[in-house]
């Protein structure tokens, strides 16, 4: 196409719509859907550019999936329609999408659409290789980029982790950029959209630009993105802020001032979620883009009468709704009528589906097929974990039948160290709070009886009874048992815990914390033998720095103890 049948220049004023939406990783054809919806109000609103989240045409992190060729070749064949469609003089696009260059590299990449042409492509310059992120295995690292024209404005497209480090922004400043678009993949975890407006107030003031911060919303796996675009002006102040963990739509306003600045239009400031509710939204949101995206008709789980399912059970009500919620009993000659009454009335707080499936046939069935095996032994956590692992197959028996997810509900502190059974409680295909401490879910469990945010598909007011909040954890597998027969109370187990998994402490420097060695020892030493646990574990929704995941990877043979 010529210049001459381009669109007029916008001259001073701009209206940039900021589509904050949920892909779903390898559905190109519904997440380019998404990018119509979106460029169809934007041109509603007259808005003469819409900006998408980072990869959102392929959905992120797409991992592997963009070493088959015939993923990418779609990727890119949905970009050269979208690009088509811009022909009709509506709003132009810059979406996102693994992109082979001409040099035969395989990018992370941003492009510009406008006229009817594919008019910029911006490979991602700076790929993380940390954390969650490994970027660099499937991707190469493009150059430093320069800014891309759209309609006589320069725009810097630097895509997400490149405004984690001053060179991208810097070199779009020194080639002449006038305002920074930058699409996002980040996810969630506490206290980073705190982080995020750190590092775009240190952008903003080393180049002098004013900067639009495009984020995605949705669970993929076990990431949350949590969405929270906003916008800073070039003095730093807040332009506008979109919510959290939903999906919106901003039309933003820029002018042009004498100077040649660009400058918006003040828009809503949305007040963003405080921690509990933040960490509380992330565990809903990943559930329920676990079971919609995977497309289970709902979820069952095992309600036993303590904290952890109980917590679980009202995640899954206020993420699906109560007809999808399937609550089972399975209470065995140790559960007790406390531990039956509490179950049956969070099951009736939630209005979901309560069932009891006694297990003491299938465990009798189990100990008398072994009796010739064990005979001349003692009973020992052999016999407790049939218990729980008759609990398993019974679940198992309710997915396979009606095709429900078997929801996992054991928490951080008791995964670190093992207190879980495998192939038992253990069971199952997606954990909520997999990445929450036993004292964190005793404080969420007091924050949701008390606040019910809106949104939220589970009824107000207490729905976890005070009664297992209060009562003494216990996981009733032999007479008389609490959780701290086996481990130290949980304030001081999770306090270890953070420093051994978030801060890699060594044992000196926790003992300096006031804690005893031997106990530190002990816990590292449970932490390090239950990685094979671990490794079997279902996926679960990343709360903190560090998850039992990506984040954190130990060999699971390893005879390193810190002495």
């Amino acid at each position: 196409m010529s210049d001459a049948s381009l669109p007029k220049a916008i001259g001073n004023h701009l209206r940039i719509a900021v589509a904050q939406f949920n892909p779903t990783v390898g559905d190109i054809a519904g997440n380019t859907a998404l990018v119509r919806d979106a460029r169809k109000q934007a041109a509603v609103s007259g808005a003469h550019l819409v900006l998408c989240p980072e990869l959102n045409l392929c959905g992120y992190p797409p991992e592997d999936l963009v070493l088959k060729a015939a993923f990418v070749s779609r990727c890119r064949e949905a970009v050269e329609e979208l690009a088509r469609e811009t022909a009709d003089g509506g709003p132009g696009l810059i979406v996102g999408a693994p992109w082979r260059g001409e040099d035969g590299g395989l990018y992370n990449a941003a492009m510009l659409l406008d006229a009817g042409e594919i008019r910029a492509i911006r490979y991602k310059a700076d790929l993380p290789n940390y954390g969650v992120f490994d970027e660099k295995r499937v991707f190469e690292a493009g150059p430093l980029p320069g800014p891309v024209d759209f309609r006589g404005v320069r725009i810097g497209v630097p895509i997400c982790e490149d405004i984690w480090n001053e060179d991208v922004c810097e070199c779009l400043s020194e080639t002449g950029a006038e305002i920074l678009l930058v699409p996002n993949g980040s996810p969630y975890w506490a206290n980073r959209a705190e982080e995020r407006l750190q590092v775009v107030v240190a952008r903003v003031v080393e180049t002098g630009l004013p900067l639009v911060y495009c984020n995605q919303i949705g669970g993929q796996d076990e990431l949350v993105f949590d969405g929270g675009s906003f916008g800073l002006q070039a003095d730093r102040s807040l332009a506008f802020q979109m919510p959290q963990f939903e999906s919106d739509f901003a039309i933003t306003d820029w002018s042009r001032g004498d100077n040649g600045a660009w400058s918006c239009t003040d828009g809503p400031k949305v007040k963003l979620p405080d921690l509990d509710e933040a960490n509380w939204r992330a565990c809903v949101l990943g559930l329920r883009d676990y079971v919609l995206k995977n497309r289970f008709p709902g979820v069952v789980l095992g309600l036993s009468g303590g904290i952890d399912s109980a917590i679980c059970a009202v995640m899954a009500v206020d993420a699906l709704g109560a007809d999808k919620v399937h609550a089972i009993m399975l209470p065995y000659q140790y559960t007790s009528d406390e531990s039956k009454t509490d179950a049956a009335a969070c099951a009736d707080a939630l209005g979901i589906r309560y069932d009891t499936v006694p297990i003491v046939e299938p465990v009798e069935g189990f100990t008398a097929a072994l009796a010739p095996l064990f005979r001349e032994t003692q009973a020992d956590t052999t016999e407790e974990n049939l218990q729980s692992r008759a609990r398993g197959v019974v679940l198992m028996a309710v997915s396979n039948k009606f095709g429900h997810m078997v929801m996992t509900t054991g928490n951080k502190s008791e995964m670190s160290v093992g207190y879980a059974t495998l192939y038992g409680d253990m069971n199952g295909g997606y954990n909520p709070i997999k990445d929450l401490y036993k004292t964190q879910v005793y404080h969420l469990s007091g924050w949701r009886n008390r606040n019910r945010p809106g949104g939220l598909l589970g009824p107000a007011g207490e729905v976890i009874p005070q009664n297992i909040i209060s009562k003494v954890p216990t996981a009733e597998l032999r007479e008389n048992q609490t959780d701290q027969d086996s481990l130290p109370p949980y304030e001081v187990l999770d306090d270890i815990l953070e420093c051994l998994v978030e801060e890699e402490m060594s044992v000196a420097g926790i003992e300096k914390r006031g804690h005893d060695r031997a106990l530190i020892q002990r816990i590292e030493h449970l932490l390090y033998i239950a990685e094979y646990k671990r490794r079997q574990a279902p996926p679960g929704v990343k709360i903190t720095m560090r998850n039992f995941g990506k984040d954190r990877r130990y060999p699971i043979t390893n005879r390193f103890r810190d002495r």
